[in-house]
């Protein structure tokens, strides 16, 4: 290829605009060597499987290897901390998760700015979570689980997978909205949850679909509603909360992209496309509905306005219900 002086000259100007610290192709040759993923979750789960799926869509459509860094612990903090200090050169991406908008809430004052030191770039996945019950319960709906707590001396319990989990924000605020005591026990995970409401223990749990299905579909398990804002395609059979009179009860898990504040915006508006390209994939959402998740494009400022949203709503139902994260 001949180098004009013009595109000499050009090269030399977008360096200097380009500021201190940031290369000089950075953006023109962006991606030209491996992307880091990040993850705030161990292998094996929804995220990890999402964000596997996506960056093999993604490293194909761009010619470049998209790797996934496993990060897990502190409720995301680790790897929220990590994609913030990292160099901001488009090569380290935050799948961030749904804590993202709750940890300062629960934890007080972070490492990170959650606010200035990352940027959004797309929102990718929602993960709609689902009011389980034990199927030799007396209740068969939403009504009837209420009328229950409220008959009992100390409420309702919920087994939830974790304190500060999307799971037990979405428990505390139907508790709030109904008007009923109750109390959230917590565990870890949805395996020793689900063993507690198949032996009886707690009324009810919040829960994503997938990893609850072969108890639904065994019969140990009765699904009395969905948290989200509309039908979920994955079980459409579920009426939404809202639908039975808690219009204020809309909680999902969610996942989506981030990276450090200074990444420059052509890389980010880049990434942001071949994101929204692979959720519009039949396959990749395909895949994605079998991990009980939802695709759900958009951009990096619809991503930004829906974390401010998250962030405000949960904040509150946390100071509510005097929340402190472990």
């Amino acid at each position: 290829m001949t180098v004009t002086r013009r595109t000499l000259l050009g090269t030399i100007a977008a360096a200097f605009a380009a500021g201190p610290g940031l290369p000089a192709f950075a953006e023109g040759d962006w991606p030209s060597r491996l992307v880091r993923l990040v993850s705030p979750y161990g292998a094996g789960g929804a995220n990890d499987i999402s964000l596997r799926i996506l960056a093999e869509q993604i490293g194909r459509s761009l010619g470049q290897q998209f790797i996934v860094e496993s990060k897990p612990g502190a409720g995301t903090r680790i790897a929220n901390e990590l994609v913030a200090r990292a160099a901001p050169d488009g090569y380290t991406f935050l799948y961030a998760a749904a804590p993202y908008a709750t940890a300062e809430a629960l934890f007080g004052q972070l490492k990170y700015d959650p606010r200035k030191d990352l940027r959004p770039v797309a929102m990718a996945v929602m993960a709609p979570i689902f009011l389980i019950v034990n199927a030799k319960a007396p209740f068969k709906n939403l009504q009837e689980l209420i009328a229950h707590g409220k008959a009992q001396p100390d409420g309702l319990t919920f087994a939830s997978p974790g304190a500060g989990s999307q799971p037990h924000l979405a428990a505390e605020l139907l508790l709030s909205d109904a008007g009923v005591k109750g109390l959230n026990v917590q565990y870890r995970g949805d395996a020793m949850a689900y063993t507690e409401l198949l032996a009886g223990r707690v009324d009810a749990t919040l829960t994503a679909i997938s990893t609850a299905l072969p108890h639904i579909q065994s019969g140990d398990f009765r699904v009395l509603g969905v948290a989200s804002a509309e039908r979920s395609a994955i079980y459409p059979a579920a009426p939404t909360l809202r639908e039975q009179g808690y219009p204020n009860v809309v909680a999902s898990g969610w996942f989506g992209f981030m990276a450090p504040s200074a990444t420059p915006q052509p890389i980010v508006e880049r990434m942001q496309q071949e994101i929204n390209r692979a959720l519009a994939d039949p396959e990749v959402k395909q895949k994605l509905l079998a991990q009980g998740l939802e695709a759900r494009a958009g951009t990096a400022a619809e991503f930004g306005r829906f974390i401010d949203d998250e962030t405000r709503k949960w904040s509150e139902v946390i100071r509510t219900a005097g929340l402190k994260g472990e």
